[in-house]
C-alpha cells in the first residue's frame, strides 16, 4: 500500500484473535556478552580516531521475549554508538530463523555509549570488522536464548521521575556571547555552551524526567526482567581508551540488588528521546569527579528510580495482549544550497596555515559535510519505524536522536495509558529536531549531524501515532 510516500511493510496485528480466551503471557530474557576480543578498535563518536586498547567495563547484547499465545516480540538493548540498520536486519534474519519470531517483530536498540566499537564495518581494520561478526551474532544469540527461557510470566509498567539528573544542553546566550558556527554563521542557540552564568540566558526546550519501565515477574513472582528507559544522553568521562557500556551498563550491574534478582534476571537501560538532552548542570560547577564516577553515581540514581517505580505497581498482568506494527517512511535528505556549496569548497580550498586558524573551530570537518551531502546520490532515506502494545504500554521505536519534546509530544497524544518512547532504534540516522528547533540553528541542526527534511519528525509522529491507534482498536 502506498499512500503519503509510506510503505506499510508489515503490520502484525493480532485481530480477531483477541476475542478469544485470554491467554497466559510467557517471557523470557538473556543478556550476551559483546565485548571486543581484538584490540586496539576505534571507537566513533567524535571528530578524531578514538582507540581503544582494553575493556574497562562488558558490553552486552540484552534481550527481552515476549509471547502471547499468538504473537511473539523481542526488544533488544545493545551497548553500542547505534546499531547500522544492516547489522539490525542481519541479526533479526538470524534470530528469526533459528526461534521463528519475526523479523518484523523484533526491536533493536543502541544505548548510544560513546565508548564501543563501530556496527558496520566490513572492511578496513581487522579488528573492527571482527568486532561486527561478534556484534551481529551476539544480538541473535540474545534473543534465541530469551526464546529458549520463556516461561509464564505476568508484567507491569509504571514511571518516576528523576529531573536532577536531565538537563538541556541546546541555550540560548546572553546578547553578544554567541560565538560563530563551523559555517561562519550565528546560532541562535548554542549545544553545550559552559556552565558560566555570565554566558548563558536560558534552555531551548524541556527535558522529560521520567524513567519508565516494564517489569516482568515469572509464574513465582520472581523478577524475571526489567525494562527501563530514560531520556539521557550517554554521561560519558569513562576511562580513557577503554571499552565501556556507560551508565546503561552500570545501571544493569545495580538493578539485580535493588529487586533481589538472582544470576538469570536481566536488566536493561534503553535510550529515551536525548537528542539535545545530557548530564551537565549548566550554569552550575560540579565538583571534579573520577573517570566513571558520574556514570557510577547516575546509574545508582537511576537503578532507586526504576524501583520507586516498580513499588508504585499494584497489578500485574498475566494476559497482557501484544501486538506489533512496523512501517518504512520516506524522508528527504537535505541537500546544501549553491551558495552553501560554493563556501564549503572555498573553506577546504584552504591551505595556508595562517588562515586556517582563522577559521572558526571545525569549519574545514563540516565544511566536508556539505560536500558530502551535496554528493549523495539518493535523494531519499527510508527509514523503519516500529509500534509495540504490550497490554497497557506502548513502545515507539525511532532510528534518530531524538528530541526530548517529541517524545514528550509522542507520550501526551498516545492513546494508552503509558508510553515509553526508544531512540536510536533499528538504525541511527543522525539527529531528528523538530521544525521549530531548526529555525533556532545549533549542532543538532546542521548538515552532517542532521540528515532529513526539516519537518521529519512531524512526519515520524503523525505516523506511529496512527500505529498506536492501530494497536489500541485491536482488542
Amino acid at each position: 500500500m502506498q499512500r503519503l510516500g509510506i510503505s506499510l511493510t508489515v503490520a502484525l496485528l493480532v485481530g480477531a484473535g483477541w476475542a478469544a480466551a485470554a491467554p497466559t503471557l510467557r517471557a523470557g530474557a538473556a543478556a550476551v556478552d559483546i565485548t571486543p576480543r581484538d584490540f586496539p578498535v576505534n571507537m566513533p563518536g567524535g571528530f578524531s580516531a578514538n582507540p581503544a586498547a582494553c575493556a574497562h567495563d562488558p558490553l552486552h547484547a540484552r534481550a527481552l521475549v515476549l509471547a502471547d499465545g499468538t504473537t511473539t516480540v523481542a526488544l533488544v538493548v545493545v551497548d553500542n554508538l547505534g546499531v547500522a540498520r544492516e547489522a539490525c536486519d542481519e541479526a533479526k534474519g538470524l534470530a528469526g530463523q533459528a526461534c521463528g519470531i519475526a523479523p518484523a517483530n523484533i526491536l533493536v536498540c543502541a544505548t548510544h555509549t560513546h565508548s564501543a566499537p563501530p556496527s558496520n564495518s566490513t572492511n578496513g581494520p581487522a579488528a573492527a570488522v571482527a568486532y561486527r561478526k561478534i556484534l551481529v551474532a551476539g544480538i541473535a544469540e540474545a534473543i534465541v536464548r530469551a526464546h529458549g527461557a520463556l516461561r509464564p510470566a505476568a508484567l507491569g509498567a509504571a514511571a518516576h521521575p528523576l529531573p536532577e539528573e536531565v538537563f538541556n544542553r541546546r541555550w540560548y546566550l546572553k546578547p553578544g556571547q554567541m560565538p560563530l558556527n563551523p559555517y561562519g554563521k550565528l546560532d541562535a542557540v548554542k549545544m553545550n555552551p559552559g556552565t558560566s552564568p555570565e554566558v548563558l540566558d536560558h534552555p531551548a526546550g524541556p527535558t522529560d524526567p521520567d524513567i519508565t519501565i516494564l517489569d516482568v515477574q515469572d509464574a513465582h513472582r520472581h523478577p524475571l526482567a526489567l525494562l527501563a528507559n530514560y531520556s539521557l544522553h550517554y554521561v560519558g568521562a569513562t576511562p580513557s581508551g577503554q571499552v565501556s557500556a556507560d551508565y546503561y551498563g552500570e545501571f544493569a550491574r545495580l538493578m539485580p540488588s535493588r529487586v533481589h534478582g538472582d544470576t538469570n534476571f536481566v536488566a536493561m537501560m534503553s535510550n529515551g528521546t536525548s537528542g539535545d538532552i545530557n548530564n551537565i548542570p549548566f550554569g552550575v560547577t560540579r565538583p571534579p569527579r573520577e573517570p566513571f564516577e558520574q556514570i557510577r553515581l547516575v546509574a545508582s540514581k537511576a537503578a532507586d528510580t526504576a524501583w520507586l517505580a516498580r513499588a508504585s505497581i499494584t497489578q500485574y498482568n498475566k494476559s497482557a495482549r501484544l501486538g506489533m506494527v512496523q512501517r518504512e517512511l520516506t524522508l528527504r535528505y537535505r541537500r546544501p544550497t549553491a551558495e552553501q556549496l560554493a563556501e564549503a569548497k572555498a573553506v577546504v580550498a584552504i591551505k595556508d596555515k595562517a588562515a586556517q586558524e582563522k577559521l572558526p573551530r571545525l569549519a574545514e570537518n563540516y565544511a566536508r559535510n556539505v560536500i558530502s551531502a551535496a554528493a549523495r546520490t539518493n535523494d531519499t532515506l527510508t527509514v523503519q519505524l516500529q509500534a509495540l502494545r504490550i497490554g497497557d504500554l506502548a513502545v515507539c521505536g525511532i532510528p534518530f536522536e531524538t528530541f526530548a519534546e517529541i517524545g514528550l509530544d509522542l507520550k501526551k497524544r498516545s492513546p494508552f495509558p503509558r508510553t515509553m518512547v526508544i531512540s536510536l532504534a533499528n538504525a541511527r540516522h543522525g539527529y531528528l529536531p523538530t521544525p521549530a528547533q531548526h529555525k533556532l540553528g545549533g549542532y543538532e541542526t546542521w548538515l552532517g549531524t542532521n540528515l532529513v527534511q526539516e519537518n521529519a519528525s512531524d512526519l515520524i509522529t503523525e505516523q506511529l501515532l496512527a500505529m498506536l491507534g492501530e494497536l489500541a482498536k485491536a482488542h
